[in-house]
């Protein structure tokens, strides 16, 4: 999954860059109002953890540009704005969930693993599809109850195509889940993660369409 980290502070900016890529999913990092808006309007994001206090461009605006947008991207807001107002006008401007700093990390994960769950419409707090599951919160995966070992590329391939089986990802939208800006990305390398899920989980569990992608049949 791909986040867009909005954060202008430097040291929070680099923990959480390091604890998010930790938790396997793809970050990009802007450090302005006016560099988040840009990013918004060209790239896919899963998730948008949004500061409010910015540079060029307060975090309630970029979140009000982006609701008259009509995109529906969960918004979670991590800010030190403590006030009871506060907290009402970033869910007003359409936040799905808001949390004062200094905040705790696992928590912070958990509202993230929740907002992705709901964006993918999905109450349970795990993926189960063909005898698969997957659980974000300890990244663990089984096969007919049985642990499987999956690396960090090949359970990021995999997550987005078994929380919705049966919708086609194509080869740039399955990148797009794996890799942010600043990473090397291979001409092949969705091939070579699908491959390794396939190698551990079975040969079936992802369809490739030819000439249109991948997907994980319902």
């Amino acid at each position: 999954m791909r986040l867009l980290l909005v954060e202008d502070d430097a040291m929070i900016g680099e923990a959480l860059l390091d604890v998010l890529r930790g938790e396997h999913y793809a970050v990009d990092w802007v450090r302005d109002g006016a560099m988040a808006d840009t990013a918004l309007q060209h790239e896919h994001y899963d998730l948008l953890l949004l500061d409010l206090g910015l540079p060029r461009r307060d975090g309630l605006e970029v979140l009000r540009a982006l609701r008259a947008r009509g995109a529906r991207l969960p918004v979670l807001i991590a800010t030190a704005r403590d006030a009871v107002s506060d907290r009402v006008a970033g869910l007003d401007a359409g936040a799905d969930d808001y949390v004062v700093k200094p905040y705790d990390t696992d928590e912070l994960l958990a509202r993230i693993r929740a907002l992705i769950r709901r964006g993918e419409g999905h109450a349970a707090p795990t993926y189960s599809h063909r005898g698969v599951t997957l659980d974000p919160a300890t990244h663990g995966a089984t096969l007919n109850g049985q642990p499987v070992v999956l690396s960090a590329r090949e359970w990021a391939v995999l997550e987005p195509m078994l929380a919705r089986p049966g919708v086609l990802f194509s080869r740039t939208q399955l990148e797009e889940k794996l890799f942010g800006w600043k990473d090397d990305v291979s001409s092949n390398a969705v091939e070579v993660y699908i491959h390794g899920v396939r190698k551990k989980l079975g040969p079936g569990l992802i369809q490739t369409v030819r000439g249109l992608g991948y997907m994980v049949p319902r």
